[in-house]
């Protein structure tokens, strides 16, 4: 049966459902949004219109993480991006949700503000989401301080999530050069194949980005 996922290569949450499906080579056909009528069809299935979603057979799955989860249960792959280990497997949505929620929701906060009209913005909640950033970034810099991947030495859901989340932050905030680790992690994140493969599939849409994609990456 044909999986179909309603995304678009320029999102953070697309481009991480993206990875778990590239690291295992799940075939799939990719539902543009940017293509005639594929929105109007999200919205039928999803009413809140919010991507990626992955139709399978006669399922709806919503949110990257849960795709990423659904596609460990019934696509299983050489790489097992859940850990088998229950402990493990708990470090790593931890981390998944740390990134979703400490690095990538504050990053788009910048994207969002910069979309509103100019009255409209809000310099406290910006204020806020760089010290929350900023906050993030250190305690990443120290967690990474001798591992390869999130959760040590595999590759798994926790760096799904910070592939693209470190990407568009430090487009946004720019991680501070002390913070090395960090930034060691995200080079590897980008030479990783199958986000390198997303990166580069979205990058004839960067001048989406409303505060200019630095020419780099």
């Amino acid at each position: 049966m044909t999986l179909e996922l309603f995304a678009h290569p320029f999102s953070s949450y697309c481009q991480k459902a993206l990875i778990a499906f590239y690291e295992n080579d799940i075939p799939f056909t990719y539902r543009m949004m940017e293509d005639a009528g594929v929105g109007e069809e999200l919205a039928s299935l999803w009413p809140m219109k919010k991507f990626p979603i992955l139709r399978d057979g006669g399922r709806v799955i919503l949110e990257a993480s849960i795709i990423i989860e659904h596609l460990h249960v019934q696509y299983p792959g050489p790489v097992r991006l859940i850990p088998n280990d229950p402990d493990r497997a708990v470090e790593v949505r931890m981390l998944d949700r740390f990134l979703d929620n400490y690095v990538m929701s504050p990053q788009q906060k910048f994207v969002s503000d910069a979309l509103r009209p100019h009255e409209d913005r809000d310099p406290f909640g910006l204020e806020e989401a760089r010290k929350m950033l900023e906050t993030s970034y250190a305690w990443l810099d120290q967690r990474m301080n001798g591992r390869t991947w999130a959760v040590g030495e595999t590759f798994t859901l926790a760096d799904c999530a910070a592939a693209p989340s470190l990407f568009y932050a430090d487009w946004t905030h720019r991680i501070p050069e002390r913070y090395k680790h960090l930034s060691d992690y995200r080079t590897r994140l980008l030479e990783r194949p199958s986000f390198a493969r997303s990166v580069d599939e979205a990058r004839r849409f960067r001048h989406y980005f409303p505060l200019g994609a630095p020419d780099r990456d």
